[in-house]
């Protein structure tokens, strides 16, 4: 029987308390990819982890991680339209829209939030599904906890702009997160 490090009990800690806020963090963006690639993102974040022990801040793990999540989706989504369009070289593609482009229910909120450049809808959508408040916003983007809010604060009149401009109804971004 072999004594556990420290290295390795630090990553069997970070794995079993944020391996489910990490899946669920790609699971909700793994569009197109499939579900069954999610396992192996998170491995693949927890490879990095393993990997950059030293830079995981201590008390903003969670944030830490699905930053390397973010990255680690990016790359396989490059991935991904690589391997596509070799695909669409050879098979021709229809033009129905699959029913993910359709996971948000309101139409409107949907536009509004297409609207955005990546950074806000990124930020927005860590903030109110991922629950991330701005100082573990602030280590997800490594700038300062104020300068987190500010973006956040911003991004949030963006979206309720275009809200209100595409006809929608008055929102409330900062009541319950849903």
């Amino acid at each position: 029987m072999t004594v556990e490090s420290a290295r390795e009990a630090r990553l069997r800690e970070l794995a079993h308390r944020f391996s489910g806020d990490v899946g669920a963090y790609l699971s909700r963006r793994s569009y197109p990819l499939v579900e069954a690639d999610v396992d192996e993102l998170i491995q693949a974040v927890f490879v990095v982890a393993w990997q950059r022990m030293d830079s995981i801040p201590v008390g903003n793990e969670c944030a830490w991680l699905i930053a390397v999540a973010r990255n680690v989706l990016n790359n396989a989504r490059r991935s991904f339209s690589r391997r596509q369009a070799r695909h669409r070289r050879i098979v021709p593609r229809g033009d129905e829209p699959s029913a993910e482009d359709y996971f948000i229910a309101d139409e409107t909120l949907r536009e509004a939030l297409r609207s955005l450049g990546e950074s806000d809808r990124e930020l927005l959508l860590l903030h109110h599904w991922e629950g991330m408040e701005a100082d573990e916003l602030a280590v997800f983007l490594g700038v300062r906890p104020g300068a987190a809010a500010t973006r956040l604060s911003r991004a949030s009149s963006r979206l309720r702009e275009s809200f209100s401009a595409l006809g929608g109804s008055a929102v409330n971004l900062d009541a319950d997160r849903t």
